[in-house]
């Protein structure tokens, strides 16, 4: 089983512990991480998606055209842009990147955020029912040699078709989130590989566990695994959590100026709750999962941190491998210099570490 680490490229230099500078949407920010990633051997980046956000399929296009080898990830969300339109638009990009291109689809899960973008589906098992029929069009219109029609509850076409089709025969992958019941459901029937928050090894096996039985359920093979975690490393472990806790009191002394704090409704994701109740077992989890950092924004975003040296940590990636995980998103709260910094010794060393395990076992990197 191949590994792949995807990295983040925001829209400008900011983060948990810093406070922007200079335009929301800065070209030169993106070319820079973009590059950084691209050297630091990333496989891809993702580009995240919010209501108020520079659209980030806009933004990918920038960071390909700037790239060479690079692959991206986009989050989309359903129901704001007609399938047909995006499949075409995605296609499009594949063509023009030769391939680099991969669809993560958001639902989202905080209807206040989403009626800012005109959404009227507060009910979030309806929402994800809504990304269902958004993927079997979106699908359809990548991979039809003849004109179809749909007729679903949420999406009607008529005669839709693309002449333009990925750049691969097996067309765009699809990463899909989620942790409610109605997400697994439409990854099981969906989803290429699965995002998981940086949870514990026992939230990792139950995730998984669901996840397959969903896909078994839709007769289709289990997804690939993704795994979302800040990486905090250092030359020695001592060292690496006197980082951390730098990193929580910067992070606590700029709430008001970030805008990463607690939703003052209490409001929290399935996946927010799950990340939350495993802060309430305590601040460092299994071998090095750090949780403080979600219990103080609300774990609404990729929060939870895994604190030691590079090799420590890379033996931690290979224990998630060994859970079925082969995809690592990670990202630190420094973001040019924390990309740059797992380039030189986390991403090689877990590459290494998984390359001999699998030479062990007898197992194909593919």
């Amino acid at each position: 089983m191949s590994i792949e680490f995807i990295g983040f490229i925001s829209n400008n230099n900011s983060s948990e512990t810093i406070v922007r500078e200079g335009p929301v949407l800065n070209p030169t920010h993106i070319e820079t991480v973009a590059k950084a990633h691209e050297n630091a051997g990333f496989d891809r980046a993702l580009l995240a998606f919010h209501s108020t956000t520079p659209d980030s399929l806009q933004v990918a296009q920038h960071v390909l055209s700037h790239t060479e080898k690079l692959n991206v990830l986009i989050a989309q969300r359903p129901g704001f842009t007609a399938p047909t339109l995006l499949a075409r638009q995605f296609a499009v990009l594949d063509q023009l990147s030769r391939g680099r291109v991969a669809l993560h689809v958001i639902t989202g899960g905080n209807a206040t955020e989403l009626r800012q973008d005109g959404n009227t589906l507060d009910d979030k098992d309806e929402r994800y029912a809504r990304t269902s029929e958004f993927l079997d069009v979106l699908k359809l219109e990548w991979s039809s040699d003849k004109p179809f029609s749909y007729k679903g509850r949420y999406y009607q076409v008529e005669n839709a078709f693309s002449q333009v089709k990925p750049y691969r025969p097996e067309g765009i992958r699809v990463y899909f989130g989620g942790a409610s019941d109605a997400a697994i459901d439409v990854a099981g029937k969906h989803a290429d590989t699965f995002a998981l928050w940086g949870e514990s090894y026992a939230q990792v096996r139950d995730v998984t566990s669901r996840v397959h039985n969903a896909a078994v359920r839709q007769g289709r093979p289990t997804p690939r695994f993704s795994l979302s975690v800040r990486p905090i490393i250092a030359p020695t472990e001592k060292q690496a959590w006197e980082k951390a806790e730098e990193i929580l009191a910067r992070a606590t002394a700029l709430q008001d100026k970030t805008g990463y704090r607690k939703p003052a409704d209490g409001h929290a994701t399935a996946g927010a709750r799950r990340l939350l109740a495993l802060a309430d077992q305590g601040s460092r989890i299994d071998k090095r999962l750090w949780t403080e950092i979600a219990k103080l924004t609300g774990a609404n975003s990729n929060t939870t941190a895994l604190v030691g040296t590079p090799e420590q940590v890379a033996e931690v990636f290979g224990d998630y491998y060994d859970l079925g995980i082969s995809h690592f998103l990670i990202r630190g709260f420094d973001p040019l210099i924390d990309a740059i910094e797992y380039g030189r010794e986390l991403i090689p060393l877990t590459r290494e570490l998984i390359a001999r395990r699998q030479a062990v076992r007898g197992e194909a990197a593919e």
